[in-house]
Parts: structure tokens; sequence; C-alpha cells
């Protein structure tokens, strides 16, 4: 979640509740949801430099304008590479599984390419996986992960030679990045200011602090976005059109959206992203600090990844970290936690970092104590997932787990993160999910 103040909450209630019941399907009902809608898609227009000729909409969130800019590379390879059967998408590890969850619909094919040392797309990997059937290329500002800005620039020149579609996700960044620019801080080129950069995505709910349900795509042309659209004349309804995935849409998240985009303006933005930085600068500072700790790759903003050298478990440090209140994602390849730090996160941190050195310190004890045990207990379990029948591992995982029958959040995950990791194939993993989502959606 992305919290700024009561007073910007209470404001965003209100300005929710004043269009709770209207409906922003068709956009010729309510003008004044159809003003808000450009207004916003205006605002973030300029934030990310976009062309005059741009054109974007407002969508519910990351996943469904990841889901609108493949659809609209998919049509657009129709309409022009139609020799193309099975059109692929090549994408670094680190790119949302929003893309991979949208290809799994629309008949896509992802091309995933390995990073670099330091967290980001290798674009010498990714020009290697361009093929006769590559329709888009997809880079991050920043990766979800581990807070990287992808070499955009680069990506942007392997587009532009092989006359591809570029989409860069700022979910995440689209609302911090153009404010820390603004702040004096310098950042590689991420937006339309790169040339071949022909579509980008950038989450309202996230570092913009508005309500769930508000995100915006941006392509460089009007003409390009008219391949997102859909159109049905033959319905004896009458004429149907969406502009966005989204049927009947929220007009409520709309009207707080554009109530939050003016109440913060430009100033708020900067002095909510100055905060977050350098709440994000004392914890890298502190973690760098903490022995058998690290930073995983060289982030650029406002989100963080924390690794632990061996001996250390940095998922037993995230259990400890819960122990005290704090809820932490758990990440791998390579194994750490995850931060998103934000402007709310300034009053704690030093509580946070002051917990972080104790967790840390206990961690340390155990692993001296657990020494040669616990390296030969983790080779006897790889080998014994390796031969084990598939049935016996996933329940023995959901015996480790016990979360699809808890009411609260786990406390106590390491055993099973753990254990993921040392499953031999991710379908496996993927199975054992499927599992626990089966089980805690049971009514």
């Amino acid at each position: 979640m992305y919290y700024h103040s009561p007073e910007l909450l209470e404001l965003a209630q209100k300005a929710y509740a004043l269009y709770i019941s209207e409906n922003a399907l068709n956009p010729m009902a309510f003008p004044s949801l159809r003003r808000m809608e450009n207004e916003i898609v205006g605002i973030v227009k300029e934030l990310l430099h976009a062309p005059p000729d741009a054109g974007g909409t407002l969508t519910s969130g990351g996943t469904e304008s990841i889901f609108l800019a493949l659809k609209t590379a998919r049509d657009y390879a129709r309409a022009h590479k139609p020799h193309i059967a099975v059109p692929e998408v090549v994408a670094p590890l680190s790119a949302h599984p929003a893309f991979d969850k949208a290809a799994h619909y629309l008949g896509l094919r992802i091309v995933h390419t390995p990073l670099t040392s330091t967290g980001a797309a290798d674009a010498s990997a990714m020009e290697a996986a361009i093929s006769e059937r590559t329709i888009l290329l997809v880079a991050s500002a920043p990766s979800y992960p581990h807070g990287v800005i992808d070499p955009i620039a680069d990506i942007s020149v392997l587009a532009q030679k092989y006359n591809l579609l570029f989409h860069v996700d700022a979910c995440v960044g689209g609302f911090i990045l153009p404010f820390l620019e603004k702040n004096g801080i310098s950042l590689p080129l991420y937006d339309f200011r790169v040339e071949g950069v022909t579509s980008m995505s950038a989450d309202l709910h996230k570092y913009g602090y508005t309500p769930k349900g508000a995100s915006v795509v941006l392509y460089r042309s009007r003409f390009l976005r008219r391949y997102q659209f859909f159109v049905y004349g033959g319905w004896s309804g009458g004429i149907y059109a969406s502009a966005s995935f989204s049927g009947t849409r929220s007009a409520g998240a709309i009207a707080a959206a554009w109530a939050v985009l003016h109440y913060l303006g430009e100033a708020g933005y900067k002095q909510a992203a100055q905060l977050a930085w350098e709440t994000t600068q004392r914890i890298r500072a502190a973690v760098v600090e903490i022995p058998g700790l690290y930073i995983v790759g060289e982030p650029h903003a406002t989100i963080l990844a924390i690794g632990a050298h061996p001996p250390l478990d940095i998922y037993r440090i995230g259990d400890g970290l819960t122990q005290r209140g704090w809820f932490l994602d758990k990440q791998q390849n390579p194994p750490s936690l995850h931060l998103t730090v934000t402007a709310g996160h300034a009053r704690v941190v030093e509580e946070f970092i002051a917990d972080l050195r104790m967790v840390a310190a206990e961690e340390s004890s155990r692993a001296a104590r657990r020494g040669w045990r616990r390296r030969v207990g983790r080779t006897l379990l790889r080998a014994g997932l390796a031969i084990l029948p598939e049935r016996w591992v996933r329940s023995m995982a959901r015996l480790v787990s016990r979360t699809a029958q808890a009411d609260r959040p786990p406390r106590r995950t390491a055993a099973l993160y753990g254990m993921m990791a040392a499953l031999p194939k991710q379908d496996s993993v993927e199975k054992l999910v499927e599992d626990f989502l089966d089980k805690a959606l049971e009514h």
C-alpha cells in the first residue's frame, strides 16, 4: 500500500463517495468524468514528456495497462505483420508477471532474457532474442524486484533498428521518477524523451497516492492507441465501444484520482518524493553497515531489495521482522526482502532500522550454531525433492506452510520459501501455489 497522510486519505474518500454510483463505461454519459479522465491523462502525458499527438486512457491498474499495451502490439502486428502466427514479446526476467499473464490470455509468447550483475536488463541478450516473430520489446522504469531502471536508451536503439514497438513499464515509477528529477536527482532517461519508446504505463495508485483502481497507458501517437479500442456494431442493443478492457468502470476511482492530483500538485509530489528518497538513502546506508546484509543490484530510486550472504538466511530475517510488525515481501533469485519506500515511512525509518539490526544479529547467532548441519540438511532436501513423487512434495509443502487455513498474515514462512527454492522445477512451485489459491478461496 502507498500511504501519504490522513488528510489525503480523507480527501480521497470524500471524492470517491461523491461518484460512488456513476459508471465510466460510456464517456458521453457523464461529462464531468470525461473531463476528469482527460485531465488525468494530460497530466501523465506532461510528466512523461509525451509528444503532443500522444494518446492514452485511464485503466483500473498496472495489469490492465500492460494487458492493453500487449493487445495493442498484437493487433498492430496483425495489421502490419500478418505472417506471424504466434507473436513474441522480448522481456527481461525482471519484467512484471503481468506481461506473462497478458501473453497467456492474448496468445502471445514471452521470451525472457537474463539480467546484468546490476539487476538491469541486458540489451545484448535482448537483441540476441529478437527473431522474425518479435513484435514488442519490454523494459521497466524501474523494475519492481530490485528498483533498477533498465537501459531504456540502448533498448530503444534495438526497437528502431528492428522496427519494433517498445513498451516501458513505469507503473511503479511513473509518479516518483519525474519528481525526483525535478528535485535535482540525476536518473537515466526512461520516458518518451527516448525516441524509440512507443508506449508506457504509469500507476496513479502507487506513488500518485490515489485509491486503488487508477493507472494510465500512453502511446506515442493516437494512431497507435486506436489498436487498443474494441468496437462491435452488430449487437441488437446498439453499438458497443470500449477504449479499455473493462466495461463498467468505477467512477469513484477516477474522481478520487483527479482530486488527489490537484490537491497535491507539483509541490506536494516533489515533497513526497524527497521524503521517500531521503528515507531510502537512510535504509541503504544502514543495510551496508549490518554484517552479512547487502543491497541487491544497483537501485535507482525508492525500491530496494535486501539480500544476505551465507550463512545468514534472509527469509528467517524476514520472519523476525514480521514478528516485530514489519511485513516485507519475500523474493527469489536471489533470496531477498522487498521494500517499496514511501513518504509515509519517513516517520518510522529509525525504528525499522533498529529492528533490522536486532533481527540480523539474532540470525547471525543462530547461523553460527546451525553450521555444517544446515548445509548438509539443505543438500539432502534438494536431493529428496528431486526424487520424491510430486504429490508427496506438495503435501509436505502444505504441511510446512499451514497458511491456507490462517485467518491472519503468516508470521513464519522461511521454511516454506526454503522448500520452494529447493524444488527442482518451476511448474512444481506453480502447482503448489495453485493448491494454495484453491484452498484460500474456499467458500
